[in-house]
């Protein structure tokens, strides 16, 4: 049987990978495959710069719609990233009846409605496991492994750069500024960063995972979005005399009255397997009805690992090469048909835990007037830290967790100690999750 000609757009560090792991492990994929896939052409923007990867034999172009429109080629491969042009260019891939596969999670979570209606116009699919993750297999282990559960929720720590910048302050005592700047000379974080730092490529993937965790459609511009620029070295110590980690978490739940749908900077306890992911490794346990908590671990980007997930949506894509469309695995995990119109709940309306740090007056009173505050907002407290002043200062830092509350009475009772004269600036609030 002849081979699977494929055209590739982008041939960066990934778009490298990729053809690096179909020549090394030609013959395994083959075997699995059924037939031999073979990339035949790519475009970049620098057709002439030399390449992590053989280019023998590739026809290589700057005209990514040639490689779309070249007649040869079955699967088009789409690694340029972002949503401009990559939308323009899968949606004409699909209508020259080419599959898609794709590493684009920004490309998935704000136009994969469309993306998906039009695949199935076309009677093409479009695979997406490299989106999340890395080379973690979370979507094909979500939608296929475990479609016996009803999930109930999924925590991921699912962006490397803030993980690592989390975990340096955590072991090294070092301020966020001074970790992020490293990571930008190791390569763990873009010039501008803020893509990663501010949560953003965190929430395109969990819009991702909580569609097909929940069989919703995707809803990128209603997750509620936190990065961690605001959590400080004193914050981490705290949390870890407490016997907690901070951690920038993906999550979702699914409850009675809707989806909760967001990204922050979350307490979690030191036990907690997540808890103890560094680095720039990418983790995600989902909590299933049957199953229990399993936890998927893994690189969540690089060149290999991420080309392993495209090499394995190249596989499925070529397996079911002569399925109907209704017999594939609904890209949602459910049927289209089927999906559900669960609302996203707003954040105020979510419950959980709170850690507060508060700078405060060294004065007589001060802990009392807190305390009633909080109470009076039905919030209870369950830990507190009163630090000794610092030698010269005024202020003694505060700090507090608080059992379960509903967010717009945290909103409240923060805003009415922020008025107390004693209460020196802006409180520091970061959730806090059990994750049981």
């Amino acid at each position: 049987m002849s081979s699977v000609k494929v055209g590739l757009l982008g041939l960066g560090t990934v778009g490298a990978g990729t053809i690096n792991l179909l020549q090394k492990n030609n013959d395994e994929i083959a075997r699995r495959a059924g037939r031999g896939i073979e990339v035949v052409c790519a475009a970049t923007r620098h057709p002439d710069r030399p390449r992590a990867c053989s280019t023998e034999g590739l026809r290589v172009t700057d005209d990514p719609y040639a490689v779309v429109d070249d007649p040869e080629t079955g699967i088009i491969i789409e690694l340029i990233g972002g949503e401009d042009p990559a939308f323009d260019l899968v949606m004409r891939a699909m209508s020259n009846g080419k599959h898609v596969v794709t590493a684009n999670k920004a490309l998935i979570a704000k136009h994969g409605n469309k993306l998906f209606e039009h695949a199935t116009k076309c009677g093409v699919t479009v695979a997406f496991e490299a989106a999340v993750a890395g080379g973690i297999p979370i979507i094909k282990s979500i939608r296929e492994g475990l479609t016996g559960n009803r999930i109930e929720w999924l925590a991921g720590i699912i962006n490397g750069t803030s993980n690592y910048i989390l975990s340096e302050m955590f072991y090294e005592g070092r301020e966020f500024a001074d970790v992020l700047a490293e990571a930008q000379r190791l390569g763990y974080a873009e010039a501008d960063p803020s893509f990663d730092v501010e949560g953003v490529d965190a929430a395109h993937k969990l819009t991702i995972l909580a569609s097909i965790a929940f069989g919703v459609p995707l809803q990128f511009d209603r997750v509620h979005v936190e990065g961690i620029t605001h959590v400080s070295r004193e914050d981490v110590a705290y949390a870890q005399e407490l016997g907690y980690r901070i951690k920038h978490l993906g999550l979702c739940r699914q409850t009675d009255a809707g989806i909760e749908l967001r990204v922050h900077p979350t307490l979690l306890p030191e036990r907690q397997l997540l808890a103890n992911v560094d680095g720039v490794m990418n983790a995600v346990m989902v909590m299933g009805d049957a199953v229990g908590p399993t936890l998927y671990y893994g690189a969540g980007a690089g060149a290999d690992p991420t080309a392993s997930a495209v090499v394995a949506d190249l596989v499925d894509v070529v397996r079911a090469f002569n399925l109907e469309p209704e017999n594939r695995v609904p890209y949602l995990a459910f049927q289209s048909s089927a999906l559900s119109d669960l609302p996203v709940l707003p954040v105020d309306s979510v419950s959980t835990a709170y850690y507060l740090r508060l700078e405060v007056l060294d004065e007589p009173g001060v802990l009392a007037d807190i305390t009633r505050i909080l109470s009076e907002n039905g919030i209870s407290i369950e830990a507190i830290l009163q630090k000794e002043p610092a030698p010269g200062a005024e202020n003694v830092p505060v700090i507090l967790l608080t059992h379960r509350v509903q967010e717009q009475r945290m909103d409240r009772a923060q805003a009415s100690m922020e008025a107390l004269p004693a209460v020196q600036g802006r409180i520091v609030r970061i959730r806090l999750e059990q994750l049981q």
